[in-house]
């Protein structure tokens, strides 16, 4: 009897055993799985762009975490143009400009220069720093100003006042660049703001593989792919389309 229920009960812990075994094996082929999917997902991220039928002018924004830029292998890999980061706020300024907007030019890259708005900093100030940074050139692509929130800056004024403020940046920047400049609201920013809606300029916005809606208008310029990765630049560049229809030269 006794071995009777040993005999038993090694069988019974033999089949726990086989079956956490089993279940094991099936949990790590789903984990390979996953693992798979997700590799093939960001692969396809950091390659995709919008068709270029539909979208026959494309191109990249910089900036100093892309490294030692190589323009040509950048213009080889399909940008027509380059929004290039200059200044933020009213101290800030990327230490890379000038030495990628001389090397776009070179490479036959039109380019554009970025700034990114401080709500914490008077306009006023951070129109100073841009004008101090970036060249008036009638071959440049009109400015972009990147509107978002940042951590660094707590402030969150009304929008009346917002307003005000970036209607003063962009006059003191369109008299310096002789002309008119696109704003970039995140969606975020343009809920809470309505930038698109209160200033008459053309908008430049965000919404990765998907065509944004969230604008007061038609959007002029697109970023379509926040994640993309090309030959000559480190990291990943933020990947923009311009409307067919649209004009920002």
């Amino acid at each position: 009897m006794a071995t009777g229920a040993k005999r038993k009960g090694s069988k019974a812990s033999a089949g726990r055993r086989g079956a956490v075994m089993r279940w094991l094996r099936r949990l790590g082929a789903a984990l390979l799985l996953l693992l798979l999917a997700a590799g093939i997902a960001l692969w396809w991220a950091a390659r995709w762009a919008p068709p270029r039928d539909q979208y026959p002018w494309q191109g990249a924004t910089i900036d100093a975490g892309n490294g030692d830029v190589q323009w040509g292998s950048v213009k080889a890999a399909g940008a027509d143009f380059a929004y290039i980061v200059a200044t933020e706020g009213a101290a800030g300024a990327d230490p890379m400009f000038a030495r990628n907007l001389r090397g776009a030019r070179e490479a036959g890259v039109q380019a554009g220069a970025i700034h990114r708005y401080d709500l914490c900093r008077l306009a006023t100030d951070q129109a100073a720093n841009f004008i101090r940074h970036v060249p008036r050139r009638a071959d440049m692509l009109p400015v972009a100003v990147w509107l978002g929130y940042d951590d660094r800056c707590p402030d969150r004024p009304t929008r009346a006042l917002l307003l005000s403020e970036l209607a003063t940046f962009l006059a003191q920047i369109e008299a310096h660049m002789g002309k008119p400049s696109l704003i970039a609201p995140s969606p975020a920013f343009e809920a809470d703001y309505r930038v698109t809606e209160g200033i008459a300029r053309n908008a430049w916005l965000r919404r990765d593989f998907f065509a944004p809606d969230y604008g007061a208008r038609p959007w002029a310029m697109w970023q379509a792919n926040a994640h993309m990765r090309i030959a000559g630049a480190d990291g990943t560049v933020g990947w923009n389309v311009v409307r067919p229809d649209g004009d920002i030269k």
